[in-house]
């Protein structure tokens, strides 16, 4: 095992360092294992780790190479965190910290592709909460697809990909599973008003409505897992007409 933790640390560094890069096919099995001062076999283990891990990628008859080190698929293990049970109010406390930032990033470099993508959530989230059944599904996709034009139009890649991995469909799925019937009308206010700001251009009123919006989100998951089922409350979209 610890051979095979070396090849991934050897072939990490040889990224950092420049000897490989974005793109890169490895050199042949017997050359780079010369190299690394490793068997064949512990190099292999550590190229299938380093698979898994999203750092190479295997092409079936045509070698393994370096991938595009996009920040979305080298992130994606962290979401195993999100998924595991207990406590997530330490998650949530990093998420908020990160949402309010990426608010104020986006009242900054936001394009009109950012603010259409934040308005077809929020239409498809009114559209939800007045159907005559209720739709967790479809209001968790609404709720994830606002927070991701969000975090988009921050220009700050590694933070759309660290929010995602932090509430991803799984996590918020399961939240509206709990909570759908007293958060949609709050949650569409809130996501109208942190639009508002954004589109405005006021980075500090974005960050404080994000906030608000993410403060809100933690009393409702106390109240969720204190007091059980969430009673049902009066639909205020329904007056509300879609944007």
């Amino acid at each position: 095992m610890s051979r095979t933790q070396d090849v991934v640390e050897d072939v990490q560094r040889l990224i950092l360092d420049g000897g490989l890069r974005p793109g890169d096919r490895l050199p042949a099995e017997k050359e780079l294992a010369s190299e690394l001062g490793v068997s064949r076999g512990s190099l292999r283990e550590g190229v299938r780790a380093l698979v898994v891990l999203g750092i190479l990628e295997a092409r079936h008859g045509n070698g393994t190479y370096v991938t595009d080190l996009d920040p979305a698929t080298l992130l994606a293990p962290v979401a195993f965190l999100a998924d595991l049970p207990g406590d997530h109010a330490p998650l949530h406390a990093v998420r908020a910290t990160l949402e309010t930032e990426a608010a104020g990033l986006a009242a900054m470099h936001l394009t009109d592709g950012h603010v259409a993508r934040a308005r077809a959530a929020l239409d498809d989230m009114s559209r939800a909460l007045v159907a005559p059944r209720a739709e967790p599904a479809r209001l968790a996709a609404a709720d994830l697809a606002f927070h991701r034009a969000v975090a988009d139009a921050s220009g700050n890649p590694v933070l759309a990909a660290l929010l995602d991995v932090l509430a991803g469909e799984g996590p918020r799925r399961r939240v509206w599973d709990e909570m759908y019937d007293l958060a949609g009308d709050r949650t569409f206010e809130e996501h109208d008003a942190i639009l508002a700001a954004i589109t405005a251009r006021d980075p500090d009123r974005a960050r404080l409505r994000m906030a608000m919006h993410m403060v809100g989100v933690e009393d409702l998951l106390a109240t969720s897992s204190t007091d059980g089922p969430l009673p049902r409350r009066r639909n205020l979209v329904e007056a509300t007409p879609a944007r």
